[in-house]
């Protein structure tokens, strides 16, 4: 079952509500994409514990092969 880019920007913009989110459909196939995620609450943390954040925000939807997000490339970063 493929995901909505509106789906998953609203995963993350529940946990990172002033986050500047920009969400990409790499394949045009709601299964792999590109996600860009740019919040204040990075700034000090390192790219591993960013995306990691991320990842949760996502609560298991890329989990395993059973997971409705099969693919996504994540940037993170603290705003400039």
């Amino acid at each position: 079952m493929a995901m909505d880019a509106r789906d998953i920007e609203e995963l993350i913009r529940a946990e990172f509500p002033n986050a500047r989110v920009t969400i990409t459909d790499l394949a045009g196939d709601g299964n792999h994409y590109a996600a860009e995620v740019i919040d204040e609450s990075f700034r000090g943390k390192n790219r591993v514990q960013q995306q990691r954040a991320v990842y949760a925000a996502l609560k298991g939807k890329m989990d395993g092969s059973a997971g409705e997000l099969h693919a996504l490339a994540l940037t993170t970063r603290a705003p400039e």
